[in-house]
């Protein structure tokens, strides 16, 4: 899978892309993710991005011209299954849009910045948008790195254990069950005894008893999907 995120701030991938999952998923060849730099379009001598919006009002947005030029370039050598933009008004981020997203060969990931994009770019460019949550961001450069480690995650070969992903929480509109290591015992607290009883019919029975019970407790909402 390829992902290609355009950005302001590329030194903000640094850390979460540098680690963990997305880094041994890129290790593995697993994920190609390439960062560019929206400035680098820009035709001005100061590489201007922003300007204030028509209309007045407070705050600035980023110009048409240097993403258009960008995504324009991009799409010359890549055809992407999607191009996506993170906005507080695209369509919640979920399992089962990750699920999706996992399947495609690749996407384009826009992350805007200061009071958001020109619109005409929504219009004519961007197939699917985006939101992590009901919340505002200073950038969509966290959310681009949420995005990606969810669907990252979910390709063959990138977990150690394949089936780790299937038992995440959401998979299957529950919660996962509660998960204990050792020691058995530690200061009196006692992990259930059934996990250590090596049957496993009844220990999966169990898992599935308590995931229906934790998420009827914590997003009852989960269970009328």
């Amino acid at each position: 899978m390829k992902i290609d995120i355009l950005t302001l701030f590329p030194e903000m991938f640094d850390g979460p892309f540098s680690h963990s999952i997305i880094k041994r998923a890129k290790e593995k060849g697993l994920a190609e993710i390439n960062l560019f730099n929206i400035r680098d379009w820009s035709a001005g001598k100061h590489k201007t991005v922003d300007d204030y919006p028509f209309g007045g009002g407070a705050g600035m947005v980023m110009m048409i011209e240097p993403i258009a030029r960008c995504i324009e370039e991009l799409r010359g050598k890549t055809a992407y299954d999607e191009v996506i933009y993170l906005s507080p008004d695209g369509k919640m981020l979920d399992q089962n849009m990750a699920n999706r997203l996992s399947l495609h060969n690749n996407f384009l990931i826009l992350c805007g910045h200061y009071k958001g994009i020109d619109e005409r770019i929504r219009e004519h460019f961007i197939t699917l948008e985006i939101s992590i949550g009901d919340y505002v961001l200073s950038g969509g450069e966290l959310a681009a790195a949420v995005l990606t480690d969810a669907v990252v995650r979910l390709l063959p070969g990138v977990l150690n254990d394949e089936t780790s992903a299937l038992s995440d929480s959401f998979q299957d509109n529950l919660l996962s069950p509660p998960v204990y290591t050792r020691p058995a015992d530690f200061r009196g607290w006692k992990a259930p005894e059934i996990l250590l009883s090596g049957n496993d019919k009844e220990i999966a029975k169990w898992k599935h008893e308590q995931s229906i019970a934790r998420t009827k407790l914590r997003r009852p909402g989960l269970l009328d999907q």
